[in-house]
């Protein structure tokens, strides 16, 4: 099972826990930080095996941070496009328009850098507030050489997160947000395109999948514990 992190300071989650060692099952349970296992992006997931065979546990992280796969080795060999259009031959290498107030404003965002750094009449009313301040990821350029931050339903929406390309003056493109988590660098929504593209379900789709190398993880860990047992 995996989810979020949070779900452990709910009673259902101890309930649920509980349910199974009542079962006779043996489990382990454990925060995931993605980085850990190659995985390109800063998301940490709760991931729970169980099993009534006998000890079981998610293999050893493969990464540290002296190797974390990170933004640029993910994206930096894709097309270089402008917002607002597609790459002909890929049709999820798409960003998102900006308004021209949103243009202006990227062009004065930094690599890791955040709306801080813009001039003042292009500062959002919240960003003048006191409580506004402590937003400092939102309209964010990504750095090339750290992980992606999460990829969430709204990930290609420029003023949801950190989400800024490190240099095009553009938010993320759906593709790139699908080789943040992991998906095959080929892999299609929709069976050749054959439906128009509606981004926004395509971007829900990619922020709501479990990164496919967790995946990958888990069901190694699986195998792992199958080999110790019948060996």
């Amino acid at each position: 099972m995996e989810n979020v992190p949070q779900l452990k300071k709910h009673k259902v989650f101890e309930d649920f826990v509980t349910m199974l060692r009542d079962n006779d099952y043996h489990v382990s349970f454990s925060n995931v930080f993605c980085p850990d296992y190659g995985i390109p992006q800063k998301r940490t997931r709760l991931v729970l095996l169980a099993s009534k065979l006998g000890w079981i546990e998610l293999i050893k992280p493969t990464h540290n941070k002296t190797n974390y796969m990170n933004v640029y080795s993910t994206i930096g060999h894709l097309p270089e496009i402008p917002d607002g259009v597609a790459l002909i031959h890929d049709p999820l290498h798409f960003s998102r328009k900006l308004s021209e107030a949103n243009k202006k404003r990227i062009k004065q965002s930094k690599q890791g850098g955040t709306w801080q750094s813009w001039s003042d009449d292009l500062l959002l009313d919240c960003h003048k507030k006191e409580t506004g301040k402590s937003y400092t990821s939102v309209y964010g350029r990504m750095s090339w050489d750290e992980p992606a931050p999460t990829m969430t339903t709204q990930c290609i929406g420029l003023g949801n997160g950190r989400f800024g390309h490190p240099e095009q003056d553009r938010a993320i493109t759906l593709r790139e947000a699908t080789l943040f988590q992991t998906f095959p660098e080929n892999y299609q929504f929709i069976e050749n395109f054959k439906k128009p593209i509606k981004i926004g379900e395509i971007a829900r789709q990619i922020g709501n999948a479990v990164p496919v190398k967790l995946g990958s993880v888990v069901g190694k860990s699986i195998k792992n514990h199958l080999r110790e047992v019948f060996k």
